[in-house]
């Protein structure tokens, strides 16, 4: 099956090459690449004239149109593959991930096939991932899903519209991150499946290795918003947020305890951005009547 890769970015140029090399080394090759370019310079223009690749790539700038969700259905449009990925700007691909999840949905009936974040040792990176390959549902999305390792049917992330412009990094909204959780659980509830799978595997700079200043510190509370947002969105209870609360809570004592003060301030923003989003979430939850 043909992959349409869909590349949204911004403020990032190298890591695009890197990015496009990974893509290059594929043992299935994607049918096409496009690159929505968000920048307000020529940069990126430059590099990707320097590179020969063994697929085309679109260049569609729109610099005047930010945010990530935004970029990635801009893409969407104009993809003719019967599959999508959304791969992130500073990501990169094992070389034979695309074969792999074309595979899976070859042997199945999948609208979504997802995989887990990685370090080039296959160590899960960037939060929790399960350790075993199952159908994806409510119960366990938060751990089997992260947006650029999601390969789409096609027509599956267009019949419920791509993502959520009003979710995701560079959103006119607090709700920073979460937009793919977001994309999965409206397919889920239109009757659409997914399945996860740990060896699907792609790598990412794991965001929790450097310092906690406080550009970090105000990220992490932006990205936890976007999750709350969407639990509450969609109906995740008290009961959940006990659990997605309690989480970075343990967190904050155990490193509170050992003196790293970093850490624990890095998981005090972490829980109170859950809280912040999960309260606006339940005021704008959806409706089974409303994704029908």
């Amino acid at each position: 099956m043909s992959v349409s890769v869909v590349v949204s970015t911004l403020g990032r140029t190298w890591e695009i090459g890197r990015l496009l090399d990974s893509l290059d080394k594929q043992t299935q090759k994607p049918l096409e690449v496009i690159i929505v370019d968000q920048n307000a310079h020529e940069e990126l223009a430059a590099l990707l004239a320097s590179k020969s690749c063994g697929f085309p790539i679109e260049h569609v700038r729109t610099p005047q149109a930010r945010g990530l969700s935004r970029g990635r259905n801009t893409g969407l449009a104009r993809c003719t593959g019967d599959l999508v990925v959304f791969a992130d700007d500073d990501c990169w691909y094992p070389a034979t991930a695309f074969e792999q999840a074309s595979r899976l949905f070859q042997q199945s009936s999948y609208a979504i096939v997802g995989g887990m974040a990685a370090d080039e040792e296959g160590r899960p990176i960037n939060g929790r991932f399960e350790s075993a390959a199952q159908d994806i549902d409510r119960s366990n999305v938060w751990t089997t899903s992260i947006e650029w390792m999601l390969f789409f049917r096609r027509e599956a992330i267009q019949a419920i519209g791509g993502f959520d412009e009003a979710i995701g990094v560079g959103a006119s909204t607090p709700w920073q991150s979460a937009e793919g959780q977001d994309a999965v659980l409206r397919a889920l509830a239109r009757g659409f499946t997914a399945r996860y799978d740990p060896t699907l595997q792609g790598h990412h700079p794991n965001i929790l290795a450097g310092d906690f200043d406080e550009r970090v510190l105000t990220k992490a509370r932006s990205y936890a918003r976007g999750m709350g947002y969407v639990l509450g969105r969609h109906g995740f209870g008290v009961r959940d947020m006990t659990t997605w609360i309690g989480r970075p809570s343990a967190a904050i004592a155990v490193y509170a305890a050992r003196f790293r003060f970093s850490q624990a301030r890095y998981y005090t923003q972490v829980a109170k951005g859950r809280v912040e989003g999960w309260k606006a979430g339940r005021r704008k939850r959806i409706s089974l009547n409303q994704e029908n």
